[in-house]
């Protein structure tokens, strides 16, 4: 098998959009504040342009974003561990002040509204528009 990269302006192959559908995990990559690289599973979402994950502000990966917005996701095929799909690209962060993605996210995985909500939490929607893809099986 051979890793294939993706550049131009839609980098998802046609092949692995069905991963972004599926309830999987994306293991997202941040850079922390030493540099180093700090990595985080998330539920993701996909709108057809920008790969999308829920976070806290008291997180450090929203530190780490608010820092330095590059982000990597890897994102395992739940059918088929030896597929997988790599997404690189920029971090855009906006406020949730309703819960609405976070409970969106929780309906996909759990079925119901996230259980988890609390009222002092200041929760993001942040979006990654792919620059680059990786692929694999």
């Amino acid at each position: 098998m051979t890793a294939q990269a993706q550049t131009d302006a839609a980098p998802i192959p046609e092949n692995r959009r069905d991963i972004l559908e599926k309830k999987g995990l994306a293991q997202i990559a941040t850079i922390g504040p030493e540099g180093g690289p700090q990595l985080s599973p998330v539920w993701y979402g996909w709108d057809g342009t920008h790969l999308k994950f829920s976070t806290t502000k008291a997180r450090q990966k929203y530190k780490n974003l608010v820092r330095n917005p590059r982000v990597s996701a890897s994102i395992l095929d739940p059918d088929d561990p030896y597929r997988y799909l790599e997404i690189r690209g920029i971090a855009e962060i906006e406020d949730d002040p309703d819960k609405a993605f976070i409970d969106e996210m929780s309906r996909k995985y759990m079925g119901k509204d996230y259980p988890l909500n609390q009222a002092d939490e200041e929760r993001v929607v942040v979006k990654i528009r792919p620059r680059h893809a990786t692929t694999q099986g």
